[in-house]
Parts: structure tokens; sequence; C-alpha cells
């Protein structure tokens, strides 16, 4: 399978209750492992806070801080709330740890910090007391290492409402949470290790895709022609903007489709037969270099032999291209990807999506999935998976959120979650090359969700190829276009 299981905290509870055991047994196994991380990433530290909350968290910290001091470490606790609510198997780690005679101290301390304040069933903001103990733990100026998930970091949806720990590791158990993949509260984190404390899998709504989702993309066999290997058609560029449906077209060729012809302005043909020297063009009526509702009859014929569309690349926005899209999308019937001024076009009119029947991808970055929900770019960035799934629902089709966590959803189903890119991605064009790889596998007949995730991979693969030739710094667009075919083919 190309995915690995990603966990809400209803879903943990859901496999940690089904465990035949003693929950403490559990907890010690946590703990257990946490510490082992703490030894093995910073073994000349000699002195350690574990920062323990009055939950199962804190129970797990209990137990980190008694394993580091068996091991000779010198252990400080920093009890994140009145002892009296700590219950349960908390309760007897705590006693544990008293019996050893481990200090509890005040806030401060130690070459290391173990975070082990709030677990996963955390979510909202923290109150201030406990505000004041994270940006304290924060401003210590040493490695955090959190136990399971950051405190402040909603395990379930990746949101940060308040305060939250930046920590260098997590140890997380059993499985990835959400909340460490996703946005914001990914970049909380740090390195992520998951660690097996002997759970059974358990079923979860949201996956986290893997490169081995590059397998599902059908590969060019000896009986294939141009056509049979995929042919797509990219509707897009203006004055200024004719880069952009260059990127996605030479991008949809290298990654396997067959053939791939541009429907560009009429005036700006030139350009694109001096750029493009693999793909064919056909020039459509415009004006002033903005193609308009009179060019909708040489789309559509150029559509007739394609397998799939990318719409949108470079565009332009006028009311005649706004009216020129929702032309299109009412009558083509294939496979397509609304990206850049295509998605600019139907904000307002989501029906225009929402009644066609051909599988159709939508790939906004933050801003443009703002504008499509009627909402601002920081309340998606607040909370991206929900957002995403929002988006879905709204226009009934499968939505492609860009960033450092990519993530793809569809109507009424769990989100998938790629982060298998680099920083080199964060440079102009890299969004119209992926609208080019989408394209090209929805082309090949792929599902829209699956073509949409592996498209992020086969771009994040690209772009550590791309990365490895010429550094991140100053990776272009186009390095990664270079890039895919390699990608793909390792």
């Amino acid at each position: 399978m190309w995915t690995e299981k990603l966990y809400t905290a209803e879903e943990m509870r859901a496999a940690e209750e089904a465990h035949d055991g003693p929950m403490l047994e559990l907890m010690e196994r946590a703990g257990s492992v946490a510490a082992e991380a703490v030894l093995r990433r910073y073994p000349d530290a000699r002195s350690v806070s574990v920062w323990c909350g009055t939950g199962s968290n804190g129970g797990d910290g209990f137990v980190v801080a008694r394993k580091l001091h068996e091991a000779g470490r010198n252990v400080e606790i920093v009890l994140g709330g009145p002892e009296e609510r700590i219950a349960g198997d908390a309760a007897e780690n705590l006693e544990r740890a008293r019996k050893l005679k481990i200090p509890f101290a005040e806030p401060g301390g130690g070459e290391v910090a173990v975070d082990a304040l709030f677990g996963t069933g955390f979510s909202g903001k923290p109150r201030d007391e406990a505000a004041r103990l994270i940006e304290a733990l924060n401003g210590l100026g040493v490695p955090v290492l959190s136990v399971d998930v950051p405190s402040g970091v909603d395990a379930s949806t990746g949101e940060v409402a308040g305060a939250a720990v930046r920590a260098q590791a997590t140890v997380t158990f059993h499985g990835r949470k959400v909340g460490l993949v996703v946005a914001p509260g990914r970049f909380h984190a740090g390195e992520v290790e998951v660690a097996d404390i002997g759970l059974r899998p358990a079923k979860t709504r949201h996956e986290h895709v893997t490169e081995r989702i590059l397998a599902e993309v059908p590969r060019r066999g000896p009986r294939d022609n141009k056509y049979s290997a995929g042919n797509v058609l990219v509707v897009g560029g203006s004055t200024g903007k004719t880069g952009a449906p260059c990127l996605s077209a030479e991008a949809s060729l290298r990654a396997g489709a067959g053939i791939v012809t541009v429907c560009g302005p009429a005036s700006l043909n030139l350009v694109f037969e001096q750029r493009l020297l693999e793909v064919m063009s056909r020039p459509c009526i415009d004006e002033d270099g903005v193609m308009t509702m009179d060019a909708a009859d040489e789309i559509l014929d150029a559509a007739g032999k394609a397998t799939a569309i990318a719409l949108g690349p470079g565009l332009g926005r006028t009311d005649g291209v706004r009216a020129l899209v929702g032309y299109l999308l009412d009558r083509l019937d294939k496979p397509l990807v609304l990206d850049a001024d295509g998605l600019w076009a139907i904000a307002g009119q989501l029906d225009w999506v929402f009644l066609r029947d051909a599988p159709t991808v939508l790939t906004p970055h933050a801003g443009e999935l703002a504008r499509l929900l009627g909402r601002d770019s920081s309340w998606i960035a607040a909370r991206r998976l929900n957002a995403v799934q929002a988006g879905a629902d709204d226009v009934g089709a499968v939505v492609l959120l860009k960033g450092a966590d990519t993530l793809v959803a569809s109507p009424g189903k769990g989100v998938l979650v790629s982060d298998l890119g680099n920083p080199g991605l964060a440079t102009a064009g890299t969004g119209d090359v992926l609208t080019g790889i989408v394209a090209a596998f929805l082309s090949k007949g792929m599902d829209g969700k699956v073509a949409a995730a592996a498209a992020a991979a086969a771009g994040g693969a690209a772009a550590r190829v791309a990365g490895e030739r010429h550094g991140e710094a100053g990776m272009i667009a186009s390095d990664v276009v270079e890039a895919l075919s390699p990608a793909l083919s390792g």
C-alpha cells in the first residue's frame, strides 16, 4: 500500500481501548521509548528537565523521568498543574518517580527538555497558566523533545490556536498523528519518530502519502502510441503569462503524457511555437493578448481528442475569461484540472464545477482556496485540514491544497497528505508544473484523488532530484520539469 495511517485523537483512543493488556503497561512502553530517544539523540546531555502535565501525557513524562534517572542523568520534573489533578496510571507513575527521589523544580534548568504537558486529547487554546508554561519551555534555549505531540498542537487537525511547544523532535506512539504532518502543527514537531508500543492497527480517516504511490502511475508499454499514452490539452496563456501554460505543457510531457497541445491567444502564438518544440499549439481568438468567448469553438475542437485538460494557467482575469471558463466547464466532458486564473474565474460560481460529471481536480494555494470559500487566507492557514475538506465538499470535486503539506481531499472522504517536497519548490511556476503533472496522470485514466496525490509526490520527488543537481536555494520551476523523468524512473 502507498499510504500510512494518520491518527486523530479519537482514533488513537479506539486503538488503546482495543488493547488487551493494562493501560499502565502501555504508559511504561511509551515513556521508555521516549527516554531511549532522549539518550540516543542527546548522549552528552547530563541534565534533563521533564515537563509533565496532569493527564496521561504527564504520566508518560513521569516514566521518561524515571528511565533517564536510572540511566544516570540528572533529572528534574516540572509539574504543569496541581498534583491533586493527577489520577489513575499517571498518579501511579508519579508515585514511582517520587520513590526514586527525583526532584521537582520550578521551570528552568537542564541541557535538554522533555515536553509531556499535553497529549493527543488536547484541542483549542491553552489556558493562561498552561500558555505561560509553554512559553517558558520555548524560552529555555535548549533542545526540546515532545512526547507524542508538541503541547498546544491539536493532534487531530494540526491547528495551533495559542501557545505551542516548538520541538526539535517528537516521539509519537503507534502511528503519526494528523497534527504532526499538517501545518501549522507540522512546523512545531521537528523530526518525528514513530514508536511501536504494541497496539493493533486501527481504522483511520486520513492517510499519509509515501513515494510508493508513484508505482500506481501507468507507464508507457510496448503497444502504446503517443495517443494511448495520454493526450493532454492545456488551455491558458495571456500577455505576460505565457510561461505558465508552457511549464504545464512541458511538465505533462515529462510526467509521461504522449502528446500535449496548448490552446493560447493567437496574437501570442509565436511565443508558444518558439518555446515548445515537442508541444503542438492551437491559436485561439483573443483581444489584447487575452482569449475571449470567441475562442471557445477552437478549444472545444482541440479537446475532442484529448483525454485530459488543464484549464487556467496564465489565462488572464477578465469578464471574458470568466464567461469562457463557465462555458467550457459546461461543455467539456473530459477529466480536467483547474488552476490559477481558472480558479479565479469560478469564485462565486462553484456550481460550474459541482455539476460536472467528469473527474475534476482543483489545485489552489491558500489564497485561492480562501477566495473560493469566501474566507481570508489566514483562516485557511490556521485550519488547513478542515479547509481543504470544506472546499472539496463545496465544489463536489477533488481539491489539492498546495503547500509544504500538500493536502488532497474528495467530497465526504478523508484527506491524503503528501510532504515529499523541499523548500526549493517555493518559487514561481512550480504550481503550473504541478498542474501539468496532474493533467498527465488524469490523461492516463487515473482516479482524480489518486492522480492528484501522485502528482504531489512526483513533484516532490523531482524537487529532490533538482535540489541535488542545482541546490535548493536557486532552484526554478523548469529544473523540476527536467527532473520529473528521472524521478519517475527511479
